[in-house]
């Protein structure tokens, strides 16, 4: 295959230059910044007394003092019945119908003196409830809540049960991410005692530290074996680096944990710009050895192609020789 001719390596020139210019040009502007930190993807129960303002439900025997007991507190071993009360209040001015029913873990061992409770107005009723503790449950911490299901509206009261025995607290960093600006990780709590963990983030990268946040509480609860997604924002990433994040939680009872991610940040439009400008670049420099190969071998040049001594004048001049008839040699006759 012969060689590109001059007019058309200075046409593909041309081309992969306003090639790398329309590619730069449409590039995406940089995303935008992370929304805030510590963005809890699990739900979270209502605080108890959360509901209309014409009822509450809530644990009895709080006192004067409503906020008391915001959630109901048992502690037992394997296998005992613990017993509490949920007092219901209709502060409106019709006779209201309350459901009761458990939710969660510890809300499957809770049973009631009934199930349906009609309250009159302005009055306030206490229902009796019993956590019976399964006989094979781990010690640890357990949670649950008891839900009031008032028709159009439904009230959720927490519950925390401690099962007697001996803990262990264990908790797990997984599935770090690093994406447009944003840390992701999954915390997941190995053991089978409530955790309250904290984190510290740490980003390394060619020349230094880039990001060094010390150990802080999350605003969570981490019920044993309950797994939460979460986001760490960091808007001034670099744009030109290789990094190493690395993420530490720990919490009360000795859980620690520790994992990382790394990521390589380039400019996108610079390095579609560059690299076909590059390309162009080499292509220049094969086409020019090619030629140069071609002539230490004494190769003819191909069709079209101009040679450096088609450019030069000469001053050389030749004799003209001009042709005559053919004559033979020999003897006459």
């Amino acid at each position: 295959m012969s060689p590109p001719t001059p007019r058309l390596r200075r046409a593909l020139l041309v081309l992969t230059t306003a090639l790398a210019a329309l590619l730069c040009a449409l590039a995406p502007l940089p995303a935008a910044a992370a929304g805030p930190a510590d963005t809890e993807l699990a739900d979270t129960a209502p605080a108890a007394g959360d509901g209309p303002a014409d009822w509450t439900a809530r644990p009895a025997g709080g006192g004067a003092d409503r906020d008391a007991r915001p959630y109901v507190y048992l502690e037992g071993t394997p296998g005992t019945a613990l017993q509490d009360r949920l007092a219901v209040t209709n502060s409106g001015r019709a006779p209201l119908t309350v459901r009761l029913r458990g939710g969660g873990r510890a809300g499957a061992w809770i049973g009631f003196a009934a199930d349906t409770v009609t309250v009159p107005a302005r009055t306030r009723a206490e229902v009796p409830l019993a956590l019976t503790v399964p006989p094979d449950a781990v010690p640890g911490d357990a949670s649950g809540e008891v839900v009031a299901d008032g028709g159009d509206e439904e009230i959720r009261v927490p519950v925390r049960v401690r099962i007697g025995g001996p803990t262990l607290a264990a908790l797990t960093v997984e599935d770090v991410e690093i994406s447009d600006g944003t840390i992701r990780y999954a915390l997941v709590n190995r053991g089978n005692a409530m955790l309250e963990p904290r984190l510290a983030v740490r980003a390394d990268g060619m020349f230094g530290t880039l990001l060094d946040r010390p150990e802080r509480p999350l605003p969570l609860e981490l019920a044993p074996g309950r797994r939460v997604e979460r986001t760490e924002p960091w808007p001034d990433a670099p744009a030109l680096d290789a990094v190493t994040v690395r993420l530490r939680v720990t919490a009360p009872g000795g859980a620690r944990d520790e994992a990382a991610a790394s990521a390589t940040y380039i400019p996108v439009a610079p390095a579609v710009g560059g690299g076909l400008l590059v390309l162009g670049g080499l292509a220049l420099l094969g086409s020019g050895a090619y030629r140069r190969r071609r002539a230490r071998r004494g190769d003819p040049e191909p069709p079209g192609a101009e040679s450096a001594d088609d450019r030069q004048p000469t001053t050389e001049t030749r004799p003209l020789v001009k042709a005559g008839p053919l004559v033979k040699a020999g003897a006459e006759s």
